[in-house]
């Protein structure tokens, strides 16, 4: 019987020029899962969860920093060391941590890691991330001049301690994990994610990483898991009170007229700050918000976006890169174009079928949406794909009036014949071009948070102002968001035929009537809906994320098509 090949180690080189030193917490991510880390280290992922929050409140003791690290040429032998919140690094390595606790005698030295949760009942007192993590903080003590032999872990649920020895075996592993993440970090490459793994439900990134949706729409075996959909109590705050202010008063947002508070919004419940119109920030405010990556977005007092602000934006570079790269390649941008628009025509008709409210049957209308899609997938260009959506458009918004209901006077007060904009002319064309900006607006941010460029689109042509992006990937979602709001305010009387002013030919709504029709756009975002591919439920507010993740999976290579959303 042969012995099997052994692995050679492969030491990176002394750093050098700029390369950034590897934290001691993204070794143990490495360890853990080296998707994990590429999504932390390289990607500027980061999500908060339950055990990271968990996890600040077990390091809020040893974070304040307390005693010192003396030089190991200067202590003396017996001399106590105690020292908290210590940060050390070593160019040679390429290692930086910082550690909770150091203790020692003279020049041996222990470094102790706090941990939230219990002691783990496994061989080695703990799972190898951990004890690698430490092993780097013993590795980074040695090259300070220190002697040090071993670790302790301390769990602060249990407040039990575990001991870690610093063996050959600790100390290969440890390194495999450093060469092994400066490797995958260097080659700019994500690696492939978990298949059916235990980690994925507790960790912070699943919805991020999305491990079973990419396995799934690689290989169609397995219907994932719903780790994905965890559900997010914050909403969108509205301001649109003329003169009103915002400011932070602690951990509260208090919006204010004429220096008289009107209404509260805790920030843990914020998602994005929506201004119409003239509304004063004070600067804490937002500093505030954009140290919590809580998005402003600015828009005229009639609803027109006008733009947003943030903080220093996403770290994925990669995402914007291959964004860039697919919008210059004319058969990527044909093929997704060709997509979405598909997608839209198939929404319009399901739309139309689940709302015809005429005694004559929708099936002369719904018999013409094939050929519209037959006409969409033969398109050779992006002007004979515009040919075919302006087809199915003119189709569906030909018979849009079929479904608003016609009691109380309902279909003369919201007549409507045909679709125009700039300006709308009648109540029902000035509630679809809100509806639209409200949800250009929401695709906006969520492209923005993803990380995307939101002006680089693929079907809408770029141009100064324009969020073409959000535009190209809002199209299957205008029939069954906005429309689908449309349809409810009118039907159910959440908005009037006198909330609506007209004037020079044009018609626009009240303050009030924008109030409540921004009620019912945001629980239609709040409404349920079955992911028709991976089979869990989630909020058309989480799915637009969702969404965005799975294009950004598709230009960076990880999915071969991007999978648009249609509804049976």
């Amino acid at each position: 019987m042969d012995e099997p090949q052994r692995e050679l180690p492969l030491p990176f080189p002394e750093l050098s020029g700029d390369l950034p030193l590897l934290p001691a917490r993204m070794v143990n991510e490495y360890q853990y899962c080296p998707r994990l880390a590429y999504l932390e280290w390289v990607q500027g992922e980061w999500s908060e969860s339950s055990d990271t929050v968990e996890g600040r409140h077990a390091h809020r003791r040893v974070d304040k920093p307390g005693g010192d690290l003396p030089n190991p040429a200067d202590v003396e032998a017996g001399e106590r060391v105690h020292a908290r919140s210590i940060t050390l690094s070593s160019n040679r390595l390429g290692l930086i941590a910082r550690m909770d606790l150091v203790e020692g005698d003279g020049n041996v030295v222990t470094p102790v890691d706090y941990k939230r949760g219990k002691r783990p009942h496994v061989a080695q007192g703990a799972y190898d991330p951990e004890r690698v993590q430490l092993c780097v903080q013993g590795l980074i003590l040695e090259e300070h001049g220190y002697q040090c032999d071993e670790g302790m872990l301390y769990f602060a649920e249990s407040r039990e301690r575990v001991r870690v020895a610093f063996c050959e075996e600790l100390r290969a592993l440890t390194r495999n994990a450093i060469d092994g993440l400066r490797l995958i970090a260097a080659g700019g490459r994500i690696p492939p994610p978990l298949q059916d793994s235990p980690k994925c439900p507790r960790c912070s990134l699943v919805g991020i990483c999305l491990p079973d949706e990419v396995n799934f729409l690689k290989k169609e075996d397995t219907a994932p898991r719903p780790l994905a959909v965890a559900r997010s109590e914050a909403l969108p705050v509205y301001v649109q009170a003329r003169g009103a202010k915002v400011a932070k008063k602690g951990e509260v947002l208090e919006i204010s007229v004429e220096d008289k508070a009107m209404q509260t919004a805790r920030l843990i419940d914020v998602s994005q700050l929506v201004l119409m119109g003239n509304i004063y920030v004070t600067t804490p405010t937002l500093h505030e918000l954009m140290a919590r990556g809580i998005p402003i977005s600015w828009h005229s007092f009639g609803g027109w976006f006008l733009g947003h602000s943030f903080g220093t934006g996403h770290k994925n570079v990669e995402i914007r890169t291959a964004q860039y790269r697919a919008s210059f390649d004319d058969s990527v941008c044909l093929r997704i174009a060709k997509g979405l628009v598909m997608a839209k025509i198939q929404n319009q008709r399901t739309l139309l079928r689940r709302n015809w409210k005429r005694e004559e049957g929708a099936e002369h209308v719904m018999d013409g949406f094939p050929h519209d899609l037959r006409r969409a997938q033969r398109a050779a260009n992006l002007p004979e794909l515009l040919g075919a959506e302006g087809q199915a458009a003119a189709r569906y918004f030909g018979h849009f009036s079929a479904m608003l209901s016609r009691h109380d006077n309902v279909s003369m007060r919201f007549d409507f014949t045909t679709r125009n904009r700039r300006p709308p002319t009648d109540p029902v064309n000035a509630l679809l071009s809100y509806a639209y900006a409200l949800l250009v607006r929401a695709w906006t941010m969520v492209l923005t948070a993803v990380g995307f460029d939101a002006y680089r689109g693929f079907y809408h042509q770029p141009r100064y102002g324009r969020p073409a992006l959000a535009l190209d990937i809002m199209e299957p979602f205008r029939p069954l968001i906005a429309d689908s709001s449309v349809i409810q305010a009118i039907n159910n009387g959440e908005v009037r035929p006198t909330d609506f002013i007209s004037a020079a030919g044009s018609v626009a709504l009240t303050e009030d009537g924008r109030k409540r029709f921004i009620g019912t756009f945001e629980r239609r975002m709040s409404q349920e809906v079955t992911h028709p591919l991976f089979g869990y439920k989630l909020s058309y507010r989480r799915l637009l994320e969702l969404q965005s993740r799975l294009l950004a999976r598709h230009l960076l290579g990880e999915i071969a098509e991007y999978p648009n959303f249609t509804t049976r």
